[in-house]
């Protein structure tokens, strides 16, 4: 029974699950995307999506408490960049994950990892055509 199991170890003891999920989540927001283990890929959205909510507010003490949870400075100032303005709108669910298939060694599912609001193919908006005019110029026959 798995009653009381609330976080997956993931075959790892304590300091070595915690710096995975910090390298990991510092690496997905400095690419946006990233490859992964499906079983690693729910444990980092479990990991992350708290980090993103407390970027919501600009504060120092918020980036020194997700400084302590990242440890990479690169990926603190990353997150409150202007780029990650959308993200902060959002209310939640800011991440994606996708399988992607089976690794080739060990057969385990191996799935895609990304920040929703930065695939172009699912936030892709519509342009609007204009109509389109011919060339040929319609000559007015004088009727004198």
């Amino acid at each position: 029974m798995n009653h009381r199991n609330k976080n997956n170890h993931l075959g790892r003891k304590y300091g070595h699950r915690k710096s995975l999920l910090s390298n990991m989540a510092s690496s997905l927001i400095k690419n946006k995307r990233i490859f992964t283990t499906l079983a690693k890929a729910k444990a980092l959205r479990k990991y992350v999506e708290p980090i993103i909510t407390k970027s919501k507010v600009n504060t120092t003490h918020s980036k020194r408490n997700i400084f302590s949870y990242l440890r990479d400075k690169i990926a603190v100032s990353e997150l409150f960049n202007e780029l990650f303005e959308k993200v902060r709108e959002r209310p939640g669910g800011y991440t994606r994950i996708i399988k992607t298939g089976y690794r080739l060694g060990d057969q385990s599912t191996h799935s895609l990892i990304e920040l929703v609001d930065f695939n172009k193919i699912y936030t892709y908006k519509k342009k609007i055509r204009s109509v389109r005019r011919s060339r040929k110029k319609i000559k007015k026959v004088n009727n004198e």
